[in-house]
């Protein structure tokens, strides 16, 4: 077997702080680093940023273009007489006037590229954006090369229920991404089930779609200096990531209400933290922690260092997903739950990556609105943490592998 050492990775972003997305990208760049392949990794970040022992290249916007004008005139009608054009145009071209720029700009870039001759070539994409893929689309020469790393459902109206948002030009970018699934080497998924998913739409993934995880990365990051609400001395349960319409936080807030009020001798010692974006429920949460001393709500983002700290100091990492009969997502925080070796409240589907992971005799796992069997499971791991049992850790070895450099290096040379 000839070994394929050289990967050019193309990514829309390495700026941690800027999505769920990046962070997991960035880890996948680390860990393909630390398996001992030359990378070049070509990022459309649009602030100045750099990997440490990676040769990176920032992708410069072009600003000379028709869809540049078209992008800066959309703005400019929005900002000044509130018309929205982007509608309109994307229910007939599929995409944004800058979506098509960016993707240009891309593609300008990775035509300049002579000197690095890739082995693979992996792009990787956050949110609902994949301009990556479809820069490398439009460059044949390295289709036969070409990883295309999908994190999620796309188009969006191939997700699952509840979410139900269908995008003005659907049909072009699900023709689109037809089109990666014909022409692409491999499709990568971090989820067995999203392979599975993403399959029963194009079937081209079911037959040539593998799967990597998330990855677990030991980039060292100071996690010694945590902030002041974080009290290291109490059994803190702590949920990380914005709390999407879907991501109700009704039932744990209301499972940690019946636990103290069960137990109330444990108020003095327990803290519960929801950290991130809460726009969907701030009415709701706002009361909330007027109500209920043992309650913190961040005002808003909180920086991936800080949260990398409190997931390893917690007692419990929640993982929150909507309430449905299938999951097929693999959280970005799962890798960052599983390497801080505390106990993980899973409230999700049964039918689910995150169920099929913990597997089936894990023990700490509910519906989002089952407030019954959440109180339980907090008063199990409260129990656990305040006799100090060896049960209070998670101890799972055999997912730590699954997400580690290693296996990544095995996978990537079976190819």
């Amino acid at each position: 077997m000839v070994e394929k050492k050289n990967i050019l990775i193309v990514t829309e972003s390495i700026n941690i702080e800027d999505s769920s997305g990046s962070k997991a990208n960035v880890d996948v760049i680390r860990n393909l680093k630390q398996s001992g392949f030359d990378l070049k990794v070509y990022h459309y970040t649009r602030k100045a940023t750099s990997l440490k022992g990676i040769d990176c290249v920032s992708i410069s916007e072009q600003k000379f273009t028709f869809m540049y004008v078209l992008s800066k005139l959309q703005v400019m009608l929005w900002k000044v007489f509130k018309i929205n054009i982007n509608p309109f145009f994307e229910k007939r071209w599929g995409f944004s006037f800058s979506h098509f720029n960016d993707v240009y700009s891309i593609k300008t870039a990775l035509q300049k590229e002579t000197n690095f001759k890739p082995d693979w070539v992996l792009t990787l994409s956050k949110a609902a954006s994949f301009r990556a893929h479809k820069a490398v689309l439009k460059l044949d020469k390295w289709h036969s090369k070409w990883l295309a790393y999908v994190h999620d459902p796309y188009p969006m109206h191939f997700y699952p229920r509840p979410y139900n948002w269908v995008a003005p030009g659907y049909y072009q970018q699900q023709e689109f991404f037809r089109a990666v699934s014909k022409q692409s080497a491999h499709a990568i998924f971090p989820s067995q089930l999203l392979k599975e998913w993403m399959g029963s739409y194009y079937p081209d993934f079911l037959e040539r779609g593998i799967v990597i995880p998330h990855q677990i990365s030991d980039f060292k990051i100071d996690r010694s200096i945590l902030p002041l609400y974080f009290k290291k001395e109490r059994f803190t349960i702590l949920h990380a990531g914005s709390l999407m319409k879907p991501r109700n936080p009704k039932g744990l807030i209301e499972g940690f209400e019946l636990f103290l009020n069960k137990h109330p001798e444990a108020k003095a010692d327990t803290q519960l933290l929801l950290l991130g974006h809460k726009a969907y429920f701030k009415t709701y949460l706002d009361a909330k922690e007027q109500q209920i001393s043992q309650l913190y709500v961040s005002p808003g983002y909180v920086s991936y260092k800080d949260v990398q700290g409190m997931q390893e100091h917690a007692s419990v990492n929640v993982i929150l997903e909507a309430k449905s009969e299938i999951s097929p997502f693999l959280p970005g925080k799962f890798p960052h739950c599983v390497k801080a070796n505390k106990p993980i409240l899973y409230l999700g589907p049964s039918y689910s990556e995150v169920s099929r992971l913990l597997g089936e005799r894990y023990e700490f796992v509910a519906e989002i609105d089952d407030v019954d069997r959440i109180a339980t499971h907090i008063e199990t791991m409260y129990d656990y943490w305040k006799n100090k049992s060896e049960l209070q850790y998670l101890n799972r070895p055999d997912l730590k592998t699954y997400m580690w450099f290693t296996t990544l290096k095995q996978l990537i040379m079976q190819l």
